[in-house]
C-alpha cells in the first residue's frame, strides 16, 4: 500500500511579512527552515521512492531540508504545475493594506473563493486545472506502481490535491487550511483510492 505525503513549504519571508506571494520566488525564513527540519523528523522511517516539488525555491529548499533530515537520496522532479496560485497584480502587496484599499470582502473573495481570480492572477479553479493533470499523470502514476511519494509544494496547489483525494466540493475546499511545514499522509490502495489519512 503506497504512501503519499503532502507538505506545504515552511514559512517564507513574505508569509512572515503578510504579503501575497504567488509565483514570486522568495526565500524561507529561519522559522521556515526549522519547520522543514521538524517535518523531516516526522517523516523519518518512510522510505520515499521519489519526491516532487514546484519551480519555486521555498518549496525546493523545504524539500532539500526534509530529505537531509530523513537521510534519503531519491529522484527529485521539479515542475511549475505544482507552483503556488498566481496572485497576479496582488503579488508583493501587504494583505492588510490591500484589504484597506479594496475592502475586506473583496480581498476575502479573491483569497478564498473557488472560481474568482484576483486581477491578472489565478483562481483556485485555475490552479487546480494546472496542478491536477500533472498530479494524475505523474504523482498518481508513481503511486499506482507502488512507490511512496513525497510532494512538497504550496498552500493552493496542495489544496487542489487534497480536494481530489478527499473528494471535496468547491465550497468545502476553500475552508481547508494547510499549515506550513506540516506533513499530511495518505495511504492508498493499488488503484489509487484513499484508505487512510493522518496529519503528523
Amino acid at each position: 500500500m503506497p504512501t503519499l505525503a503532502l507538505v506545504r513549504h515552511g514559512q517564507s519571508l513574505w508569509n512572515l511579512q503578510n504579503r501575497f506571494t504567488g509565483w514570486v520566488d522568495v526565500p524561507l525564513t529561519e522559522r521556515g527552515r526549522e519547520e522543514a527540519r521538524t517535518a523531516g523528523a516526522a517523516l523519518r522511517g518512510i522510505g520515499f521512492d521519489v519526491a516532487y516539488t514546484s519551480a519555486l525555491r521555498r518549496a525546493q529548499d523545504t524539500l532539500a531540508i526534509i530529505l537531509a533530515e530523513t537521510g534519503l537520496d531519491v529522484p527529485v522532479i521539479r515542475d511549475a504545475a505544482l507552483n503556488e496560485r498566481d496572485y497576479g497584480d496582488l503579488a508583493g502587496l501587504d494583505k492588510a493594506e490591500t484589504a484597506e484599499r479594496y475592502g475586506p470582502e473583496q480581498v476575502h473573495t479573491w483569497r478564498r473563493s473557488f472560481d474568482v481570480a484576483p486581477p491578472g492572477g489565478e483562481s483556485l479553479r485555475d490552479t487546480a486545472a494546472r496542478t491536477l493533470p500533472f498530479f494524475d499523470r505523474a504523482v498518481m502514476g508513481d503511486l499506482r506502481h507502488g512507490r511512496d511519494v513525497l510532494v512538497v509544494a504550496h498552500g493552493n496547489s496542495n489544496r487542489s490535491i487534497v480536494m481530489r483525494l478527499d473528494d471535496l466540493g468547491p465550497e468545502e475546499v476553500v475552508t481547508v487550511e494547510l499549515a506550513t511545514g506540516v506533513p499530511v499522509l495518505y495511504d492508498l490502495d493499488d488503484a489509487g483510492r484513499v484508505t487512510g489519512k493522518r496529519v503528523l
